[in-house]
């Protein structure tokens, strides 16, 4: 089961991932209320769809148009750019070219991004073991960077046994490049996003990109999480979190059934 972007940073948040201040939206008022309580100065609107690349994507309305993700100064600016989203059909890369209409907003505080950085869990099936990836690439499609340029992906194999180390988050942090107090923040980020990934048994944790401030803090600008259906029953408050809208008919029905 995916579920949305926002839905993502508020489980993450709740074992302790950094990420920035933000609410959902389905209205451009809604919108523009979030936005007055972040105070600005920057936002971001962001579309919420089951696809990644929306920030690259394009409208069907207007493909010549600004993106599924926009940075705007002000709360009218949130309102009026919300007002052109909400409703309209996105297409990025993984959407196809139906794409995919965008029924809620996350308005988020901006972000004074310094560096750009990619970090990942899944659940390896061959060693039967969660593996952590790390990449000094952050905000391209690991896919890309895993085909052109392997050698800049750092994969650690986590043993269930032990579980995941200080000295693995140390390791994490000196690949991306990490100095001085980042290297204790990358260690604390990586800790609680492990136990986020084990406690709700996720099958993908996300964060592209894992971004440095200006002020040298480490926080998750996007999440993506995947859950194992099987575990469902388990956690009760993370089905809640499923919309429908957002999956195949064919697939939603055959889960209904147990299929």
């Amino acid at each position: 089961m995916n579920i949305h972007e926002y839905q993502a940073k508020q489980l993450l948040a709740k074992f302790g991932v950094a990420v920035p201040r933000g609410g959902v939206a389905y209205t451009p008022d809604e919108a523009a209320k979030v936005a007055s309580e972040l105070g600005g100065p920057v936002y971001v609107v962001k579309s919420q769809i089951h696809a990644g690349g929306r920030g690259a994507g394009r409208f069907q309305n207007d493909p010549n148009g600004k993106g599924g993700v926009r940075v705007v100064k002000t709360v009218d600016d949130v309102r009026e750019n919300a007002a052109a989203m909400l409703g309209q059909v996105l297409v990025t890369k993984q959407t196809g070219e139906q794409g995919k209409e965008v029924k809620r907003l996350y308005v988020e505080e901006g972000a004074d991004i310094k560096r750009e950085l990619y970090l990942g869990m899944l659940v390896d099936r061959a060693s039967s073991r969660i593996t952590v990836m790390a990449s000094t690439e952050g905000g391209m499609e690991i896919e890309e960077v895993a085909h052109d340029h392997p050698e800049k992906i750092l994969k650690l194999a986590i043993d269930p046994v032990t579980g995941l180390q200080g000295f693995h988050g140390r390791r994490v942090a000196f690949a991306l490049g990490l100095e001085g107090k980042q290297v204790g923040a990358c260690v604390k980020f990586l800790t609680a996003m492990y136990k986020a990934f084990v406690d709700l048994d996720a099958s993908i944790v996300e964060i592209n990109p894992l971004v440095v401030t200006g002020a040298g803090d480490i926080i998750a600008l996007d999440a993506k999480m995947n859950f194992d259906d099987n575990a469902l029953f388990r956690h009760q408050d993370v089905e809640a979190l499923r919309d429908e809208d957002e999956e195949d008919p064919a697939e939603t029905e055959a889960a209904k059934h147990q299929l």
